[in-house]
């Protein structure tokens, strides 16, 4: 019998494996790559107590801060900061305990005015606002509020205004789907009422060329005021000469495109600090008043 065995000829067979992940895939997953870093709060750098002796007019800064937070959470106005007249030791100590927070501002200069730098520091709604008039003087100064007023002021300055009605001209060849969404941000336009929720045009998810996207550029145009974001990956916020139209662009932690959309609103949330954001900024600088005064 194993003689007769082993005189067999031997028949390969096959094996064959079932089961998921066990065959070859024909196309395979390309999956978005999402961001993977996030901007968060830090901790003011604090001075050294022994830096602070001589240095009163930083304290008094800070307590203008702090009341004219107060003053926004209680519904009542509160005017800028003006830090034009401090000592540069000063200034270098301001600097130093606002820090830079994630939303920085550039607006165009215009007539009569210089280039404007706005940036947010490390408490939410507590913003530096850096003007040049048009002879090289620079005034300096912090406002406090969900933006500060010259970012829709001069977005609206460059813009036409919300009844003036959006011009689309005939749409040379090449472009398919750009008019009907011209069509939708018109009429989004018209029925646009102050403070209300925005109206998000989302292009990613739309069909189109990049023909489509160059006409819808040109008839929105570019505005002067030019926003970035930086959160969860980036956020680029451009003005356009159509008035409460904005380019809203969203980046992952690579600089890719994730969200490329157009709001119909005053001013993009994103953009703006909310009403918690300043109840924690004010809590924050409390405490820092509460540091200094105590070394």
């Amino acid at each position: 019998m194993s003689e007769q065995r082993a005189g067999l000829r031997q028949i390969p067979i096959p094996v064959v494996v079932v089961g998921p992940g066990s065959q070859p895939e024909e196309d395979t997953l390309d999956y978005m790559v999402m961001p993977r870093g996030m901007d968060t709060y830090v901790p003011p750098s604090m001075p050294e107590p022994e830096q602070m002796a001589g240095h009163e007019a930083v304290l008094g800064v800070l307590g203008d801060i702090v009341r004219a937070l107060e003053a926004r959470l209680s519904g009542q106005p509160a005017a800028p900061i003006s830090l034009d007249d401090l000592h540069a030791e000063d200034r270098a100590l301001v600097n130093q305990i606002l820090g830079e927070g994630e939303v920085g501002v550039q607006v165009a200069p215009e007539a009569g005015r210089g280039a404007v730098r706005v940036q947010e520091s490390i408490f939410a709604g507590v913003w530096r606002v850096v003007r040049a008039d048009a002879d090289g003087r620079v005034h300096d100064c912090v406002e406090i509020g969900a933006i500060p007023a010259i970012v829709p002021e001069s977005a609206r300055a460059g813009a036409s205004g919300p009844d003036v009605a959006l011009d689309v001209p005939e749409a040379p060849p090449g472009v398919m789907n750009a008019p009907s969404i011209l069509s939708e941000i018109a009429d989004a336009r018209r029925a646009a009422q102050p403070g209300q929720d925005a109206h998000v045009v989302n292009l990613t998810l739309l069909p189109l060329s990049p023909d489509d996207i160059g006409f819808m550029d040109h008839v929105l145009g570019t505005g002067p005021v030019t926003i970035l974001s930086r959160g969860y990956g980036n956020c680029r916020i451009t003005s356009t000469r159509t008035g409460n139209v904005w380019r809203v662009v969203y980046y992952n932690s690579q600089d890719v495109v994730i969200l490329n959309s157009v709001e119909v609103v005053d001013v993009p949330e994103v953009a703006c600090a909310a009403e918690e954001d300043l109840r924690d900024s004010v809590e924050r600088l409390r405490e820092v008043m509460a540091w200094m005064h105590a070394s």
